[in-house]
């Protein structure tokens, strides 16, 4: 069985290592909560062929005003929501961005992950709300034809933020 397994290995290690297994648990739970309760949704996930074009895109679309000399200033390789953040892209935050999203007709959109090169399609994403991305980190969700984006940051003072290209 292979819990009994497991039981050997946390016996074999030291009191100092038991924390590191303790986080990595609690990271794979998160995942898979974050997973079953998009699945009991009946949210399909597909990883996109595709997925460097439609990031650069993302780029194109969503910081299409912001010059290359603003983008290393704000440092938005590092992270691309810092357009967001240090308000160089009007948004809406917090709560309001949450209900602006929620409020959204969204039968399929795709998600991403900063520094990530896998894009997913979500579709019969109908039902999908904003709080149920608060476990992730620095996901970007935005729709198909790029006419919005949902980003929840790592950083509980930074957003969630929408953006809509009106």
């Amino acid at each position: 069985m292979i819990r009994d397994k497991i039981d050997k290995i946390l016996d074999c290690l030291p009191e100092e290592e038991l924390e590191n297994v303790y986080w990595s648990i609690v990271f794979i739970q998160e995942d898979y909560l974050y997973k079953q309760n998009l699945r009991e949704k009946g949210v399909v996930i597909e990883v996109v062929n595709e997925a460097e074009k439609i990031i650069d895109l993302w780029d194109k679309r969503f910081a299409q005003n912001i010059s290359e000399g603003l983008k290393e200033e704000i440092y938005y390789e590092q992270f691309k929501w810092h357009i967001f953040s240090y308000e160089k892209q009007k948004c809406l935050e917090r709560e309001v961005a949450r209900k602006a999203f929620d409020t959204l007709s969204k039968e399929e959109f795709y998600v991403m992950y900063q520094g990530s090169p896998i894009l997913f399609l979500y579709t019969n994403a109908n039902e999908v709300i904003s709080r149920d991305f608060d476990t992730q980190q620095d996901i970007y969700v935005f729709d198909k034809n790029f006419t919005w984006t949902y980003v929840h940051t790592h950083e509980s003072m930074c957003g969630p933020y929408f953006y809509k290209i009106n």
